[in-house]
């Protein structure tokens, strides 16, 4: 082959590999939100974004008061923080659904 026809296949192969190269990741979040968690393992179980959480999350000693001090936003009203299985899960006052999870992790957040 000439110089020029293996310049031409050159250029067509390195176009060729660029249109099926992984597409580039999202960036990291950042905050907080890299700490959000959609599913978690406590007591042996698996719990997800709307499940129900035990009772016993549900009562004043599993209550955690100073969530601002574990770097967790403000619990909206009818619900609290709670710590299962190394997360720490909003639920429900009364209900005990899972509204949102942070990794344990998020203690450590500055």
């Amino acid at each position: 082959m000439t110089k020029a026809k293996l310049l031409l296949l050159g250029v067509v192969m390195s176009v060729a590999s660029a249109a099926f190269a992984a597409p580039k990741a999202a960036a990291a979040p950042s905050g907080i939100q890299a700490y959000e968690e959609k599913e978690f393992i406590a007591d042996f179980t698996k719990f997800k974004i709307g499940d129900f959480a035990p009772a016993q999350y549900l009562t004043p000693e599993y209550t955690i008061k100073q969530y601002n001090l574990r770097n967790l936003p403000a619990p909206a009203e009818g619900t609290h923080w709670t710590y299962m299985g190394e997360n720490y899960v909003l639920v429900g006052n009364t209900d005990g659904k899972i509204m949102k999870v942070y990794n344990g992790d998020i203690f450590y957040h500055r």
